[in-house]
C-alpha cells in the first residue's frame, strides 16, 4: 500500500489504492510467468495423491500451503488487515501485537480465499503451463503459493476500495440508503466504474505482451543493444501482435480474462458483503 497501515488515520482515496493495485498486478503477471515454467503436474493438485506423515489427507499444494501459513501466522501476517489466509486454525504470534487503526468496519471478516484457490487451480494453472508432469513438485508449489497470496492479497482490497467510496461525501448518502434496503444491484450499479475497468484490462494486455517477453531471442547489435528496440516495444503492445504471442513466457489472454472474469468480479463481492455489513 502506498501508505503505511500502521500510521493510516482514514481510509486511503480512490487514487492511492489505484497506485497500490497497479503494483499488484505486475506482481500477479510475474508470478504468473514464474510458475509457466514448470509443467501442469496436476498431482500436486489431487487429495490423496501423497501421503503425509502428519496424517494430513488433502493436496500437496494444501498442505503445503497450511505449512507455509503456519510460520507466516507466527510473524503476524494475518493481523494486517490486507492480509487473508487460506488456512484455518492458525498459531498466535510469536511477536508482540501491532495496533492498526480502525480503517475497516469489517464484523463478518469476510474472506473468499475458498473462491480464489478453485479459480487459481481449476483455470488458472491449466491455462498458464504445459500439460505434463516434470517432477518440479515443490518449485510449482511454491510459485503457486506466490500467486494465490498476491491474487487474495488483490482481490480482499476491494474492502479499501468499498469503504474508501463508502466515505466520498458525493455519494455516501446514497450508500447509506441503498445498504439500509440491502440493494446488492443498485449497490453494484454504484460502485461499478466501466471506464477504469477497460483501462486496467488494456494497461494488464500491454504489460502482460511486454513481460513476458523473452528478449534472450531479439537480435541484439555488436554492442549488446536491442536492434529496433522501440518498434519491438510498439509491436508487443499491439492488439494484432499475434506472433509475439508463441514467443511470450505467459499468454497474455488469459491475464486479461483472469481479470474479466474472475479478480474484478471477486473484487467486486467482496465490496458488496463489505458494505452490507458496514453499518452494523
Amino acid at each position: 500500500m502506498s501508505r503505511n497501515l500502521l500510521i493510516l488515520g482514514a481510509a486511503p482515496d480512490l487514487g492511492e489504492l489505484r497506485d497500490t493495485l497497479v503494483r499488484l498486478e505486475d506482481t500477479i503477471i510475474f508470478a504468473l510467468i514464474e510458475r509457466s515454467q514448470f509443467k501442469h503436474n496436476s498431482d500436486i493438485y489431487k487429495a490423496g495423491k501423497m501421503h503425509f506423515k502428519d496424517g494430513y489427507r488433502g493436496s500437496f499444494v494444501s498442505w503445503f500451503l497450511k505449512e507455509v501459513e503456519h510460520v507466516h501466522a507466527k510473524v503476524r501476517r494475518y493481523n494486517s488487515p490486507d492480509e487473508y489466509p487460506f488456512t484455518d486454525n492458525l498459531p498466535e504470534p510469536v511477536l508482540p501485537p501491532l495496533e492498526y487503526p480502525p480503517v475497516l468496519v469489517d464484523p463478518q471478516n469476510i474472506n473468499i480465499n475458498d473462491e480464489i484457490f478453485n479459480v487459481y487451480v481449476n483455470t488458472v494453472v491449466p491455462g498458464i503451463t504445459s500439460d505434463g508432469d516434470d517432477k518440479n513438485y515443490g518449485s510449482s508449489a511454491t510459485r503457486d503459493i506466490e500467486c494465490l497470496q498476491a491474487l487474495s492479497r488483490r482481490i480482499h482490497y476491494g474492502k479499501f476500495v468499498a469503504e474508501s467510496k463508502f466515505q466520498d461525501p458525493k455519494t455516501h448518502d446514497e450508500y447509506v440508503r441503498l445498504i439500509k434496503e440491502k440493494n446488492r444491484d443498485c449497490l453494484m450499479e454504484l460502485l461499478t466504474n466501466t471506464r477504469v475497468e477497460e483501462l486496467l484490462l488494456k494497461r494488464l494486455k500491454a504489460k502482460a505482451i511486454i513481460y513476458g517477453q523473452d528478449l534472450s531471442a531479439a537480435s541484439l547489435d555488436a554492442d549488446g543493444n536491442i536492434n529496433n528496440g522501440c518498434s519491438l516495444l510498439a509491436t508487443t503492445a499491439s492488439a494484432d501482435a499475434s506472433d509475439e504471442r508463441v514467443k511470450s513466457r505467459v499468454n497474455y489472454d488469459l491475464v486479461v480474462s483472469l481479470y474479466r472474469d474472475y479478480v474484478i468480479p471477486l473484487t467486486k463481492e467482496v465490496e458488496i458483503e463489505y458494505l452490507l455489513h458496514r453499518l452494523d
